[in-house]
């Protein structure tokens, strides 16, 4: 496996490999959602090249950037054991070296759920994903599922900026309880842990309303929320319904009059999702409704595809 760790070097190893080519982006201390897209994207492509880059950009003010679990020996070995031919680790100022100021900005859909709360983040997201599908060409790029919101916007930045790569969602890989792996959850005590669970309970719970034929987004964001307010540790950020293709707003809690507040009226498909706090951790979570549609060929159909 090659371990590149400047952009030359990545430029340089490209040139050499012909075929098809997988790139997954992580920020390191993979677990096996990491693992699973590295799967996926050895089983389409001739070559995968996965890059471990915690991006500054991305993270605001006051946020765990200095604190975000770094793990590069573990992973090193976790993406050779997984059959991974390059490893991109370059170091901040290998990526926004002295004098940098050029950035990449999608409008509209970043404003709203995570672009809300976290004002810069997405900007840091599309700039960085634009330089590595600069400098990796890849044929087809893996994201998870869980950051529903970034795949909307990698997607739109894709489409506008016409770039030709494929963007793979592939569905969140979840613990035996349910709850969504992330590399974040290691913050949590475990107490938190075993209270973290609700996120997956609720929306599970909303799922069987929405096959029920229930409608109504105040019952059911309603129902995800009763679920939550259950675990004393756990703190809403917000709960929300949109439209999957395009994230048009429908309805969100804490404010209940977000968009519409109805419902289309073609059951197009959905997307819920939450932020929820634990102390100082914040963890995020979603599906598409209907339940059925949380697979990789319903997600690259539906999530982001307007």
């Amino acid at each position: 496996m090659h371990i590149l760790h400047t952009p030359e070097a990545l430029i340089a190893y490209r040139k050499t490999v012909s075929g098809t080519i997988g790139l997954v982006p992580t920020m390191g201390a993979l677990h096996a959602g990491h693992l699973s897209l590295v799967e996926h994207a050895r089983d389409d492509n001739r070559h995968v090249i996965t890059t471990i880059f915690v991006n500054p950009t991305q993270f605001g003010q006051g946020e765990d950037f200095a604190a975000y679990p770094r793990t590069l020996d573990a992973d090193l070995q976790k993406l050779a054991d997984a059959g991974v031919d390059a490893v991109f680790t370059p170091t901040p100022d290998n990526m926004y070296p002295q004098g940098y100021q050029t950035y990449v900005t999608v409008e509209h859909i970043t404003q709203q759920l995570e672009g809300a709360m976290r004002p810069t983040h997405f900007r840091g997201v599309t700039t960085i994903v634009n330089k590595l599908f600069n400098l990796a060409q890849p044929t087809i790029a893996y994201f998870g599922q869980k950051d529903a919101q970034q795949v909307c916007v990698i997607r739109r930045m894709v489409r506008d900026l016409h770039i030709p790569t494929e963007i793979a969602i592939i569905p969140t890989a979840r613990e035996a309880d349910g709850l969504a792996m992330s590399s974040r959850n290691v913050y949590l005590s475990g107490e938190q842990r075993a209270s973290a669970v609700c996120l997956s309970r609720g929306m599970m719970r909303a799922s069987a309303l929405y096959h029920e034929g229930e409608r109504q987004p105040h019952r059911l964001l309603q129902a995800v929320a009763d679920e939550i307010d259950n675990e004393p540790l756990a703190q809403i950020d917000y709960i929300a319904v949109n439209t999957a293709r395009t994230l048009a707003p429908i309805a969100v809690i804490p404010d209940m009059d977000w968009g519409r507040g109805d419902m289309p009226n073609d059951d197009e498909p959905l997307l819920l999702s939450l932020t929820v706090r634990f102390g100082k951790t914040r963890l995020l979570d979603n599906t598409l409704l209907p339940h059925h549609l949380n697979t990789r060929a319903g997600l690259t159909q539906f999530l982001g595809a307007g």
